[in-house]
């Protein structure tokens, strides 16, 4: 098992996504790339503790590479965006790809040099490629909030404008 962490604006939206693909055993929704040990939601939502909300993915990479998850998560959020991510606005909602060794980084930069290349969009990639820090959980009731919360979860989702980004963007490439 290996380990992949994305940040892409709010956490709950992040989650169901990649807990749906094979050979994912947990996503957890949590707080990393800060300077604050053990944060909680209100001191990240302050700004104040550098963390930025994210996920943590423990998958098989023989049955689901990381390439994979790369590109998937592409699909989950607006990457030329620099100020947040979609009604999710400040640094604790930023965009970043967490990388763990070397062999993520490489990936992670070619993949996102291709979608800059592409011509998708009109505007440079903004997603910075960082080294994995520490990874605190979030509390209980943020994780897996798609199943515990479903109505409120999709309302958000497409309230957010999220959902609406992603089918102008994807159409329904992971659905």
């Amino acid at each position: 098992m290996e380990k992949a962490t994305f940040a892409g604006g709010c956490f709950w939206c992040m989650v169901k996504p990649f807990d749906e693909q094979p050979g994912i055993e947990s996503v957890i929704s949590g707080y990393t790339g800060g300077h604050v040990p053990n944060p909680t939601y209100e001191q990240v939502c302050s700004e104040t503790t550098g963390h930025l909300e994210a996920v943590q993915i423990t998958f098989d990479p023989s049955i689901y590479p990381y390439e994979e998850l790369v590109e998937l998560y592409w699909t989950l959020i607006d990457p030329t965006d620099a100020g947040g991510q979609f009604y999710d606005r400040g640094e604790s909602y930023t965009t970043a790809i967490f990388v763990h060794d070397e062999q993520q980084r490489a990936i992670a930069e070619a993949s996102k040099k291709r979608l800059d290349e592409s011509g998708k969009f009109n505007r440079p990639i903004a997603v910075k490629i960082l080294d994995a820090k520490p990874f605190y959980e979030a509390e209980a009731y943020h994780q897996h909030y798609y199943k515990k919360n479903p109505a409120h979860y999709n309302r958000y989702a497409v309230g957010s404008g999220r959902e609406a980004f992603k089918q102008q963007h994807w159409g329904n490439k992971y659905e």
